[in-house]
Formats: structure tokens, C-alpha cells, sequence
């Protein structure tokens, strides 16, 4: 079966902890998708020099000031060492690095606790490359399409607007309605040319995206789906500003 991928806000560490539409969400989003083999997850809290596939298993707590339950949480999903492999190979050797005991970020376990919960999935993480423009993490997302045949997952997982610092009020905020209503539309209509092409073509692109690294990871699912549909699986604010869309492409 051909598997779609995923673009998931992952929000903040505590949706784990929340009761909000998100989380919800989140918990019921094996629903939404055939059930993988593995899920192979590019997170907006990891970039290297070039594509690295990282190998270790460990639940990275890299965040601070949050409730101690969290600090307690593990995700032990073994490792996806097959699709490591094949990841690896699909990117071409002279491409790639591998990172023997880098572990799981939170923007990896973070959606995936709640979604699978059992941890019996396995998982393999691969991550952005620091700086890069929007093109070469599509070409990164098309390289790694072949694997949607072979029962995997690809979830690249950020934020759809992300930027933390804003506490608008009334909420939500109007430049990140508008951010996100032209990318609800870019989407639908296919238009990768458009979203390639973001920090110009979107209202309020940089409010919403001081840094590109959480929008990052969309253009990876996107370019593994390139040309296909593409789906509003949710949609909700937190926090104001902070736009919690997830979306699927394909299948």
C-alpha cells in the first residue's frame, strides 16, 4: 500500500499533557492513516550539515522550564534500522551522514506519544539541513518517496506558524489567520511553485516564521508527495498565534 506522508504542527512539549483540539487530534491520528511498517520523521529540532540519518534511540528532553512529568516521558519505538539503510542509500552515500547515537527529539516523540502510543512502530529519524533553501529539503522529500511503497511514513514535523515570542491579543492573530489561510489555499491548489517560494509569496511571511527551521520540514513531505492532493487533516490555534495545522499529501 502506498502511504501518504504528513506535515504535523508538533506545538509545544506540553500538548502532551493538554487537553486541547490539537491534542486530540494528534491522539487519534492513526486513524487518518494506513497503518506503517515504520515512520520516518525529518523534525524542525535538528539540522546538520547535510541530510544525516540518526541511528540512536534515546527521548531527548531538549527543552527547559516545562512541568517534571514530561522530563519522565519515554519513547522507546526500536529503531527503523532497515529504512536507516535505505533512507541513506535513496539520498546517495556521498549525500548523507549517519549519527550512530543521535536520539529521538521532541519534535519527534512528541506527536508520536500520542498517536502510538505502544511505541511498537519503528522509527527512524533524518534531519533538515541548517540553512538550506526550501528546494533542497523537497528534492530531499523526493528522494525518499520510493519508501511510501514500502509501508513507511513520512512525517515531517514544525509548525505551520511559529512564532513564540507573540502573544496577540484578541486571538487568533490576524497575521497568522492570513499566513495560514494562504498556505490552507497554496496547498489545495498544488501550488509548489508558490510555496517554494514562501517568504515572498506569503502575507506576514517572517512574523510568522522568524526562522525557517519549524516550516522546514513541510517541504520535505510535500516534495515526497510532489504533484499529488493534498488534505486538511486539523486545524486549531494555541498560545494565540501558533497555528496547530496538520495536512496530508497523497494517498
Amino acid at each position: 500500500m502506498r502511504m501518504p506522508t504528513l506535515f504535523l504542527s508538533h506545538g509545544a512539549p506540553t500538548v502532551v499533557l493538554s487537553k486541547t483540539p490539537a491534542s486530540a487530534f494528534l491522539r487519534s491520528l492513526a486513524s487518518h492513516v494506513p497503518a506503517p511498517k515504520a515512520i520516518l520523521v525529518v523534525s524542525a529540532h535538528w539540522e546538520a550539515a547535510r541530510p544525516t540519518v540518526g541511528l540512536g534511540v534515546d527521548t531527548i528532553h531538549d527543552f527547559y522550564g516545562f512541568p517534571k512529568p514530561l522530563y519522565e516521558l519515554q519513547y522507546p519505538a526500536p529503531l527503523a534500522r532497515d529504512v536507516a539503510t535505505r533512507a541513506a542509500a535513496l539520498l546517495k552515500p556521498a549525500d548523507v551522514a549517519v549519527d550512530a547515537t543521535r536520539g529521538r527529539d521532541h519534535g519527534v516523540w512528541t506527536p508520536l506519544i500520542l498517536a502510538w502510543p505502544d511505541a511498537q512502530v519503528p522509527v527512524v529519524q533524518v534531519s533538515l539541513v541548517g540553512g538550506a533553501a526550501p528546494q533542497t529539503h523537497y528534492d530531499i522529500g523526493r528522494a525518499l518517496a520510493p519508501l511510501r511503497n514500502e509501508g513507511v511514513l513520512i512525517v515531517g514535523s514544525g509548525s505551520a506558524t511559529h512564532n513564540l515570542r507573540a502573544r496577540p491579543t484578541p486571538a487568533p492573530a490576524e497575521w497568522a489567520t492570513r499566513f495560514v489561510g494562504w498556505l490552507d489555499g497554496t496547498l489545495t491548489r498544488g501550488d509548489d511553485a508558490a510555496l517554494l517560494d514562501w517568504k515572498h509569496a506569503a502575507p506576514h511571511a517572517e512574523i510568522n516564521h522568524p526562522t525557517p527551521e519549524h516550516f522546514d520540514p513541510i517541504f520535505v513531505a510535500r516534495g515526497a508527495a510532489a504533484g499529488e492532493a493534498a488534505t486538511l487533516l486539523h486545524a486549531s490555534y494555541e498560545f494565540g498565534s501558533l497555528s496547530m495545522n496538520a495536512y496530508s499529501f497523497g494517498t
